[in-house]
């Protein structure tokens, strides 16, 4: 198995959304996929698109017609090229961006993040609030959440009434399509009707998911993911999650609550897990389970006051420091992450693993070590195994999530609603 390399932010590519190959996408109507591809690519010439699309050009002249007779793209001059000078100037389309901004917001254990965007997925304002550690009520939740978008709003230079929908993403178990959190540790109650209390609460639609989805939608319409059809992306902070895209498309599950790879059973009666159950992968890895082994094998029970940020820094100060038990519980959550990506291998052969989140700044739990481990449990077909990334971006890139969940299903209400035109 290919050792982890740390990558940084790549470089932004024009446009945002999933780069679909051409002709590989023919199951979604044909002006949500002219509309999609106007905006994946930043800007594209009419005949691209035809081309592109495997459709006549004379339905993409009516398409595209359609949706800038509705706002929504417009003709966009290009530069002539050096040696042309003579008979119209060449035209592009491109998304008119400033016709539709969305919020994204990331509820933590700690902080509160979020963003808003265009509808080019542009970056227009960011903020952050902080909240008081544990699991709150709804309604209190809900407060810090709308101080959020009251500062991030203000800070784009217009009230939050003036946007067309907010994602939020929060950890734990959520029913995307029903919009509502199973179980979270941030809320203190259990099947929550977030969404709904969310959208009442702020006058906007809202839109939820579980934060390993959302961190993995931005790196499908941000980041490293635009270009590939599958990859898989495994998030540890607080607890560890994962999200998978097949097919250009995030999976969630049948019932919505699929690739929980934190809550996958790594030993018999193990640890206990903060979701009740014992054994679960996150109960070996996450900041809370390394706190629980430094308090032990540190002698560090005169510290039970000390936050859990504070006890995983000198954790990672004593280990780089030449401390063989701090050392060793690293390595030991490092051994438990490798069973747990190998099996994500195993299942799903992601053409890209990215390991994300704010712990992946302790280097020990993904040393070359560590990760060449994953060689050995992963099934050796004779082919390369799938890359492995460490991208330790920080939280705009989960709120980025949220924003690119409230601009697919924004797209969706705008697009929809007009005929649909075969392909001619």
């Amino acid at each position: 198995m290919r050792p982890g390399r740390t990558a940084d932010p790549p470089p932004r590519l024009p446009g945002c959304g999933p780069l679909i190959p051409p002709l590989s996408d023919g199951q979604r109507p044909i002006r949500q996929q002219v509309f999609e591809r106007i905006r994946a690519a930043g800007q594209i010439a009419r005949v691209q698109l035809a081309r592109e699309l495997g459709i006549s050009p004379a339905s993409v002249t009516t398409v595209t017609s359609e949706l800038i007779e509705a706002g929504l793209i417009e003709e966009v001059a290009v530069p002539r090229e050096a040696d042309s000078n003579r008979g119209r100037p060449p035209v592009a389309l491109g998304v008119r961006a400033e016709c539709v901004r969305v919020a994204g917001m990331k509820l933590s254990d700690r902080e509160h993040t979020a963003v808003i965007v265009d509808f080019a997925g542009n970056l227009i304002a960011d903020a952050s609030v902080a909240r008081t550690p544990g699991p709150a009520d709804l309604d209190t939740l809900l407060e810090g959440a709308g101080r959020l978008l009251a500062e991030v709003t203000a800070r784009a230079g217009m009230a939050p009434q003036d946007l067309a929908a907010v994602g939020l993403g929060l950890p734990g178990f959520v029913d995307c399509a029903a919009g509502r959190a199973l179980w979270s540790p941030v809320l203190s109650a259990r099947d929550v009707p977030l969404a709904a209390a969310a959208a009442a609460r702020f006058g906007l639609p809202v839109h939820i998911d579980n934060d390993a989805n959302l961190v993995t939608l931005a790196e499908l319409w941000f980041g490293a993911g635009r270009r590939l059809a599958d990859f898989a992306v495994v998030t540890i902070e607080h607890g560890v999650g994962m999200g998978l895209v097949l097919g250009h498309r995030i999976y969630r599950g049948a019932h919505g609550l699929g690739m929980e790879l934190g809550h996958t059973k790594v030993q018999l009666d193990g640890a206990l897990c903060r979701c009740g159950q014992r054994g679960c992968l996150e109960a070996y890895v996450a900041d809370y389970a390394l706190a629980r082994e430094a308090t032990t094998a540190l002698n560090w029970g005169h510290k039970d006051g000390a936050g859990t940020a504070l006890l995983l820094e000198s954790l990672f100060d004593h280990a780089k420091a030449g401390n063989q038990a701090a050392r060793s519980i690293f390595r030991r959550a490092g051994r438990y992450l490798a069973v747990g990506i190998a099996n994500v291998v195993n299942l799903f052969d992601p053409g890209l693993i990215i390991l994300s989140g704010e712990r992946m700044r302790y280097d020990y739990l993904y040393a070359a070590d560590t990760l060449s481990e994953l060689g050995a449990l992963a099934i050796d077909t004779g082919r390369p195994p799938p890359p492995i990334e460490i991208h330790a971006w920080g939280d705009l890139l989960w709120a980025h999530g949220a924003a690119a969940l409230a601009l697919s299903e924004v797209t969706g209400r705008l697009i929809a609603p007009v005929r649909d035109l075969a392909a001619q």
